[in-house]
């Protein structure tokens, strides 16, 4: 299983930016998938997740209203379009995979840095 995120770069403070996030050996659409993130010094956190029923999203506090995670089953491919930046946005992305109903996200791509200038 490959899971390889892109898009990343840097950008200013109110701008937005669509990072994507390929996948490889699996059955996609038998996946959730979730974006998280992890600013230098600070833990790993919980972006988004989409399931693999279709529509069904839920988003951190931080994100929701400005971010949204959408997935192409028929391209295997994840985005997260980032709407209103802000500098507290820069982070390494990470891609993640989550096998239906297991507990927790089983495969994580390399990540993609992000970063917003004030």
């Amino acid at each position: 299983v490959q899971l390889q995120a892109s898009g990343g770069g840097l950008v200013q403070a109110g701008d937005s930016l669509r990072v994507s996030c390929a996948a490889s050996g699996l059955t996609f659409s038998t996946y959730a998938m979730g974006w998280f993130r992890q600013a230098p010094g600070k833990e790993r956190e919980f972006v988004a997740v989409i399931s693999w029923v279709p529509g069904s999203t839920y988003y951190a506090d931080s994100v929701k209203d400005r971010f949204t995670i959408s997935r192409d089953n028929a391209k295997n491919t994840l985005y997260l379009q980032m709407n209103s930046l802000k500098p507290e946005d820069t982070a390494i992305y990470y891609c993640a995979a989550k096998y239906r109903y297991s507990v927790r996200f089983d495969y994580w791509g390399q990540g993609t840095q992000v970063t917003v200038s004030s």
